[in-house]
């Protein structure tokens, strides 16, 4: 018995040539979709269906059926696919308005070679759905994992095919209902027009064997030629119609070696990767991982352009691996407590099982079958999360100063670079359940908008923190190690800092800037000193859109500074008048598109004066919180992360080495 998986849980595949079986209540037509590393189908000839039922490494049923069976060999899929999407269907003209919900409920299983089953998944709390992707296969540090997934489209197969990527998912979608529909009891295919006398042979249904087991599809090999295909008799070339072009991934024609058609119904699966060349010895395999045992992580094992996208993208995946894992974790404990509760209900409706030895005996045994459910989610969990801890362990040590902790080795070393970043570390993320793991949070550069630490008390964190100038003393803190961090990692002279401290009272968390030298001016204080700034900040975000639009980049006044700004903003709203929040608010919508950068330190409480009017300027910056804090949110599942900031150790002189080497650089390069 394999793992039965719920919605969002994963399992390893210790086999790459699988089958998989698929049962429902009610016929449906099935296919699967092939994606790269970012789940994007890059055409039609990506997808198999009932119309096309063989690609390299995958082979699907023709016919709509209660029961299918679908053959992956996961070895001989091509370079570029890391995903592999299972999708169930209802066929159009059948049952196929009433939706998912109202037939029951399919089942899924993924077997070995051998047919032992590795993992199954029922597709259960679908509502008016006519699609679903069942299962996904997909590519993790060179290992293959199955996910369920129970992903439903009301809109039905061209929903599906276009969130993958796919343009003409409408016309996609109407040749895969036309070829299954072909299939369907009282259906007859249409004779080709330069046909004979119509036989019986033509005009019946269009059927197809079902597949065999996985175990039996064996590619053809140079010791075993497979056999000589049987000579077309005159019923079957008549009614064959036209010659069909080959398919894409097939570089050899069918028969080219007297072998039968791979792409033809019950037919074997060519496992021939498209751009490898026949008759060459095969190269030596990699060392396979043993089976039931995680493969071992390796830093920079993703798809990327360079080490550093590889990384950045190797981060991601971590980050959505341990929100899947914790989902599938939360919902079998809650299917664990809802039906312990169930059972209970049960016991207790019973009369003659309320009170007594025989209702004990019933709740003792709802409470032990809760207990095994909830440790077999735990045991799954904590398998997940060991891997991504080991995988964590050697991704943090090779990741750059720009998405490093401040305690990395990368720093001891640290040089001004050539080249800027492409992303940023603003700090950790972490849940519940998995504490001891942190996934770094990383933005793309440069900014998208701008940031807003709240100073104000709120997450758990401050609640030991009664003194306000305490809580706006430590957010300033942040605000200073994320000014450095930029700093550091773009080259000389490519990034300015400028503080408004209008009440001075971020003298002291300013030290490591002020005294290195690397603003490019004195903190501004007072009103005056507020106005002039954002009076000169407004002026270049003026004459830089203007150039931009006037094709005349290059033709900016020699008193505008070109290097990206950041602008930090510390005690807001104090010393700040009405044309100076207008100012600050226009900055915040317009200044990123050319360079011009906010990060806000206030608390939203204080400034209640405004009312709604600065309300838009909230929603477009990012909120950090100086002290861990519940607020963050997953793209996928949605959990609240709680976000620690990254700060600086207080007896390491890291920042200020880092710091005084910029000022360095850029005092050699002026």
């Amino acid at each position: 018995m394999g793992a039965e998986l719920v919605r969002g849980q994963n399992h390893p595949l210790p086999h790459v040539r699988l089958e998989i079986r698929i049962a429902a209540g009610v016929p449906v037509l099935t296919g699967l979709t092939l994606g790269d590393e970012h789940g994007t189908v890059h055409g039609r000839q990506w997808v198999a269906h009932a119309g096309a039922p063989a690609l390299p490494g995958v082979e699907v049923p023709r016919q709509v059926a209660a029961g299918h069976r679908l053959a992956v060999d996961l070895d001989a899929l091509p370079e570029a696919v890391h995903r592999v999407d299972v999708f169930l269907a209802l066929p159009a003209g059948t049952a196929g308005h009433l939706g998912f919900g109202a037939v029951p409920a399919p089942h899924t299983a993924v077997s070995g070679p051998d047919g032992t089953e590795l993992a199954c998944y029922t597709l259960t709390g679908l509502d008016t759905e006519t699609a679903v992707i069942a299962l996904e296969l997909y590519r993790r540090q060179g290992a293959w994992k199955v996910r369920a997934m129970g992903q439903g489209y009301a809109s039905g197969l061209p929903a599906l095919l276009a969130d993958r990527g796919l343009t003409d998912a409408e016309d996609l979608a109407t040749a895969i209902q036309e070829a299954a529909a072909r299939t369907l009891p009282g259906t007859a295919s249409v004779p080709p027009t330069d046909a004979g006398p119509r036989t019986a042979s033509a005009s019946a249904p269009r059927t197809s064997p079902t597949p065999p087991p996985a175990s039996a599809w064996r590619p053809a090999t140079a010791s075993q030629p497979a056999p000589a295909s049987p000579p077309a008799t005159a019923s079957e070339s008549s009614a064959s119609g036209p010659p069909k072009p080959p398919r894409p991934y097939h570089p050899q024609t069918p028969g080219e070696d007297g072998g039968p058609d791979p792409h033809q119904p019950g037919g074997p699966v060519d496992y021939t990767h498209p751009r490898r060349t026949r008759g060459l010895p095969p190269s030596p395999e990699a060392p396979s991982v043993a089976d039931g045992q995680p493969a071992r992580p390796v830093a920079g094992d993703a798809v990327g352009w360079s080490m550093e996208n590889r990384l950045y993208n190797q981060v991601w995946g971590m980050f959505e691996d341990l929100a899947r894992t914790t989902a599938a974790y939360r919902s079998a404990v809650d299917f664990a407590d809802s039906r312990l509760e169930k059972e209970l209900d049960q016991a207790l409706a019973d009369p003659r099982t309320r009170l007594g030895t025989a209702g004990d005996a019933a709740r003792e045994a709802a409470h032990a079958r809760r207990t095994q459910l909830a440790g077999q989610a735990r045991a799954a969990f904590d398998r997940d999360l060991a891997q991504l801890i080991a995988e964590a362990e050697v991704v943090e040590p090779a990741l750059p100063p720009a998405c490093a902790r401040w305690d990395s080795p990368v720093w001891h070393a640290y040089r001004v670079p050539a080249e800027p970043p492409m992303a940023l570390r603003l700090g950790d993320l972490h849940l519940p359940e998995s504490a001891p793991l942190r996934i770094p949070l990383l933005v793309r550069l440069p900014l998208e908008r701008g940031l807003w630490i709240d100073s104000g008390p709120s997450g758990a964190g401050a609640a030991h923190l009664t003194d306000p100038a305490e809580l706006r003393n430590l957010a300033m803190s942040v605000a200073v190690a994320l000014a450095a961090r930029l700093l550091a990692v773009h080259p000389a002279g490519e990034f300015t800092v400028r503080v408004l401290d209008p009440a001075g009272a971020g003298t002291h968390a300013l030290l490591p800037l002020t005294r290195t030298g690397v603003l490019a001016a004195p903190p501004a204080t007072g009103a005056a000193g507020v106005a002039q700034t954002l009076e000169g900040l407004t002026r270049r975000v003026d004459l830089v859109q203007m150039a931009v639009r006037g094709g005349a980049a290059e033709s900016l006044p020699a008193d505008v500074d070109s290097a990206q700004q950041l602008l930090i903003v510390n005690d807001f709203p104090h010393g700040f008048d009405d044309r100076s929040v207008t100012r600050l608010r226009y900055l915040a919508d317009e200044g990123p598109a050319v360079g011009v950068h906010l990060l806000l330190i206030a608390d939203r409480a204080e400034t209640t004066a405004y009312g709604p009017l600065l309300d838009p300027l909230w929603r477009s910056l990012l909120r950090l919180t100086p002290l861990p804090d519940d607020h963050l949110a997953d793209p996928w599942i949605g959990h609240a992360w709680t976000y620690e900031p990254s700060l600086t150790p207080a007896v390491d002189r890291t920042l200020h080495e880092v710091l005084t080497e910029v000022a360095r650089v850029r005092a050699k390069q002026w």
